[in-house]
Parts: C-alpha cells; structure tokens; sequence
C-alpha cells in the first residue's frame, strides 16, 4: 500500500527548551497551530507538568496544546482517545519510560491510530524515552541490550541524551549497545535539544543544538545518516 507519512523526528531529550529550534519548522509542516502531546512514557513523573510545559512553549508560536492523558493500558484501548489521535496533524510524545510507553501502546487502537495518522501525512515527534520506543529494535534502559520496540521505523536503535553524564555516566551502556547490536543496525545516539529528522521523502538530516553520532558494526558509521533505512515497514 501506498502512503506519504509526514516528518518523523526523534529528540535527545530536554524537549520544549532553548535550543530546540526545529520545533517552528515541525509547527509549520503539520499546516495547522495544534499539537497533541502524549505524556504516556512519563506516566509516573508528573505528566501533567510536561503538557503545561509543551504548553508555554507552543504558544509562543502562536499554537495551543491539548495532552492526550493516556497512561495505561486501557486508556488506550478507548475508542475516542484513538479518535482524537486520528484527527491530530502534530503528535508530540515526552517521557522517560520507553518499556511503559511500549507497554501501554503496543497492538492498541491508540498505537494503530497514530500509525494512520503519520501515514496520511502528520507530524510525529518523540523525545527521550518515548523516541527510544518508536524503532525497532529498542534499546532496554536497564542494561544497554536490545529488545523488541514499537516498529514506527525498523532497521535502527537510538539512544537519546548523548553526553549528558547524569544519564549513563562512565559511557558503559552506550558502548554495551554499540557492541551488542547486530552489525546491519544503526545506532543512532542523540544529544539533548536535537533532533534526527526523518522527512517524507525518506532522507535524514539533523537539526538543534548537537551533533548525532552513527554507529554501525560498533564503529562510527563512515556515512553518517546514509546509513539509516529509507524504506518503512509495510
């Protein structure tokens, strides 16, 4: 089947801050002033406080933010929820919790809504946690391995917050990935306030305040983003 998703970014983390200056660009991609935040990889941190962030932020550019309160696994499993997803242009997922997220939406009408609506032409965005669980594989926060993700894009691993020493201090989980992952699969590490874009014409490129590292094989991937996989599972 044929389909033209709309621009796909993974963000390192610290979403909605100083730095994050591909969020205009995304804004004005999805054609409207809307953005519907899922705080479900944030479940147990406040969610709420994420919304009221992505709130002050988005209306700075003249766009308001509605949160999608979905935190288990019933929440979606309702029909309206997945409705109201369906209708959003501009999906922005936050949180630090890739297993929970993964948990709550895999095989859901929530998580089949969101793929139709990428698919028809939206803008999906997910920070930190949450971008983690977008691919398949996915890394596992507990030890670094590899484990299965939600598939929005197969073929790649990522691992936000490149550099931020609070989150894997002596590097020894970011080297277990490099090394335990299969030689054909990227992973990709993202810094804070930068985003890996995916755009509809299947290329990458890179926008904010860091720089993303490639690893392939468990070397820097001679390429770059050329090493990434244009092609979406079926």
């Amino acid at each position: 089947m044929e389909f033209t998703p709309g621009p796909l970014a993974f963000i390192g983390g610290a979403e909605w801050t100083e730095g994050c200056t591909f969020d205009p660009d995304l804004l004005a991609a999805s054609g409207g002033s809307h953005v519907l935040v899922l705080p479900t990889a944030a479940a147990y941190e406040h969610p709420e406080r994420l919304v009221a962030q992505a709130g002050e932020w988005f209306a700075a550019m003249g766009a308001d933010v509605e949160g999608l309160m979905v935190l288990n696994r019933s929440e979606a499993s309702d029909l309206a929820a997945a409705d109201i997803m369906r209708r959003a242009r501009f999906v922005y997922l936050a949180g630090e919790s890739p297993l929970h997220l993964r948990s709550v939406l895999k095989s859901s009408p929530l998580w089949d809504a969101l793929v139709e609506t990428w698919r028809s032409g939206a803008v999906v965005a997910a920070s930190s946690g949450a971008a983690m669980a977008l691919v398949d594989p996915m890394v596992d926060i507990r030890g670094g391995a590899l484990t299965l993700g939600l598939g929005l894009v197969t073929g790649m691993t990522i691992v936000p917050h490149l550099g931020e020493a609070d989150d894997d201090a002596s590097g020894d989980k970011l080297h277990r990935t490099f090394a335990l992952a299969p030689p054909d699969v990227p992973v990709v590490a993202i810094p804070n306030r930068t985003a890996l874009i995916r755009d509809p014409d299947g290329s990458w490129r890179t926008s904010g305040a860091g720089v993303v590292d490639v690893h392939l094989g468990g070397v820097p991937a001679p390429d770059g983003l050329s090493a990434l996989p244009t092609d979406l599972p079926d």
